[in-house]
């Protein structure tokens, strides 16, 4: 059995840093330079959760370390700043040749730190809080999944409508989910930036059902839970939650370290013996009951699309970098072993990688022509194995991509291997 002496936070920073470093090492120089938000939370068996969180911005190209407290709360030392878009909504801040001369009075997504970084919008990893606001609809008994759902003429089960929004990042079916929030009560906060964001005020407004789950809305309940950095903001009632629908990029956040958070908060129903999350008093309701979680955890499980720090998809392509060792699940193969999924088919066979795999990767990728993103939990196919969450946010998406059909550039896949490996000699 491997040691865990050495793993530390201290330890697992250093190697983040370290892999971090080495990817873009590795990768072509980045027009502009990158912004990659990186956490990681390990679970050694009889021994206390390790955590850490690095970013690498355009002011700190080598790294720095997010100072987190003993008890798992909120990064104590970064300035989360919030992506700028221009008059017709486009990403400003990463396009070749931005001029960042003229990026002044950025707004502050949350926190006071010395160290400036301006939050890279998730992508499709927002469907990950679509998914936990749907859950949260279920748990509450304003919907159910087995509820036909009707947006734009199309009637599905709302677990089909979340199938299609997590297993293959579906953006219609995220918009139908977008819009029954709405309809129930879920998406009832036009300017979450305006509340308080250490979640005291969400908290003492907050109502308790009979069956003691929190009533309210999605942002101030992930202010509840102490997750600032979250939030689903500018989205309409008719699903819409795109730049052109006046929402997409400066309204949807997320960071790395409150997305592994959000998923430490699910990881009891599908990890008996997770620690409960330090950073919470303790007599709080759960965020999803145990049931609601698995199934999210399930939708997670049946990703196609491992092509960011998990990399299977994209096999027989040329310069194609193994990342994290993860199955690819069987329903998305076909004959050929080819995957077909996303209404596209990726031209490698995934078969003979299928034995090769180590780990389970129930994960939710995003990426657009500026980012990439992906988040989810590790856990190995063998018995006593490495369990881990990760989350890895960026603005190296599809332009960096060495050729067409491909989401990044493979430093991507190469980091999550290294990271993986470095983690299986510590955990097992």
């Amino acid at each position: 059995m491997p040691s865990t002496v050495e793993l530390s936070h201290e330890a697992l920073a250093s190697e983040l840093q370290s892999a971090l470093r080495a990817c873009l090492a590795q990768a072509p120089a980045f027009d502009p330079p990158p912004t990659l938000d990186l956490a990681v939370v390990a679970y050694p068996r009889q021994a206390p959760a390790v955590w850490a969180n690095v970013l690498v911005t355009r002011e700190h190209p080598g790294g720095v370390v997010a100072q987190i407290d003993a008890d798992a709360s909120e990064v104590r030392n970064i300035r989360y700043l919030v992506d700028p878009t221009d008059r017709e909504r486009r990403s400003v801040a990463w396009q070749a040749g931005a001029d960042w001369t003229r990026l002044n009075d950025l707004e502050i997504l949350h926190g006071q730190g010395p160290v400036r970084s301006i939050a890279p919008y998730p992508a499709s990893l927002i469907k990950l809080m679509v998914a936990v606001g749907v859950g949260r609809l279920v748990d509450l008994q304003r919907s159910q999944w087995d509820e036909p759902w009707t947006w734009q003429g199309q009637t599905r089960p709302v677990w089909a409508w979340a199938d299609g929004m997590v297993t293959e990042s579906r953006n219609e079916h995220t918009s139908a989910l977008v819009a029954l929030l709405h309809a129930r009560g879920l998406a009832d906060e036009p300017d979450p930036m305006a509340a308080t964001a250490n979640g005291q005020a969400a908290s003492e407004q907050r109502t308790v059902d009979h069956g003691g789950l929190l009533q309210g809305g999605l942002n101030a309940l992930f202010r509840f839970y102490g997750l600032p950095t979250l939030r689903l903001a500018r989205t309409r009632a008719d699903g819409g939650w795109l730049n052109r629908d006046g929402s997409g990029v400066g309204h949807l956040q997320m960071t790395a370290w409150d997305t592994v958070r959000l998923l430490w908060l699910l990881l009891p129903a599908v990890m008996p013996d997770a620690p409960p999350p330090p950073w919470l008093r303790g007599d709080e309701p759960p965020l999803l009951q145990a049931h609601t979680a698995q199934r999210l955890w399930q939708l997670m499980d049946d990703q196609a699309l491992h092509e960011a720090l998990s990399s299977a998809v994209a096999v027989g392509m040329p310069g194609w970098q193994p990342g994290i060792p993860a199955r690819v699940p069987t329903r998305w193969l076909g004959p050929d072993g080819r995957v077909a999924a996303a209404d596209r088919q990726w031209p490698g066979d995934v078969r003979p990688l299928q034995p090769q795999a180590q780990v389970q990767f129930a994960h939710k990728t995003g990426t657009t022509e500026n980012y990439l993103s992906d988040a989810g939990w590790v856990r190995s196919l063998a018995p006593g194995g490495r369990r881990y969450l990760v989350a890895l946010l960026s603005t190296l998406g599809s332009r960096h991509a060495p050729m067409p059909g491909l989401a990044t550039d493979w430093c991507i896949p190469a980091l999550g291997a290294r990271l993986d490996a470095w983690l299986a000699q510590h955990l097992g």
